[in-house]
């Protein structure tokens, strides 16, 4: 029997979108207030989904002190409290939310072997979140 497991996570973070392949006119229009050149930050909440057959000695999908290490050591780690357009993993792509699902999903799916990731959700605000389940969902 396969079973999903969601586990939520909180990171702070800002950034500022912003492409270098649009005018400053461009940029303002298309991004509005989110192209403050001094950015913003937001309260992220990311969940996390695994999936798997329930272990019949556990009665777990998955130890979930496996997958907060991991989330620790590979997300939080590296994103929490950070200006997001100064890390490496953005500097080919505006760090929108959407992308941010993405780079969260990609280091995730390497990283983590202890369930199938399933997908990576954030929410931005209270309005907006987003979330992105692996390129094979993609069309």
């Amino acid at each position: 029997m396969k079973v999903h497991l969601t586990r939520r996570y909180m990171i702070a973070a800002s950034h500022r979108l912003h492409s270098d392949k649009l005018s400053d006119a461009d940029n303002r229009e298309t991004y509005g207030k989110c192209n403050n050149p001094h950015g913003h930050g937001h309260n992220y909440v990311i969940e996390v989904t695994v999936s798997g057959q329930v272990n019949p000695r556990t009665g777990m999908v998955c130890n979930l002190a496996d997958l907060d290490e991991c989330f620790r050591r590979e997300v939080m780690d590296r994103f929490d409290h950070q200006d997001l357009n100064t890390r490496h993993e953005f500097a080919a792509q505006v760090p929108t939310t959407e992308n941010f699902a993405v780079v969260i999903y990609d280091i995730l799916k390497r990283e983590f072997h202890g369930a199938h990731l399933e997908k990576v959700r954030i929410e931005e605000t209270a309005n907006n979140s987003f979330e992105f389940c692996g390129l094979a969902q993609l069309s």
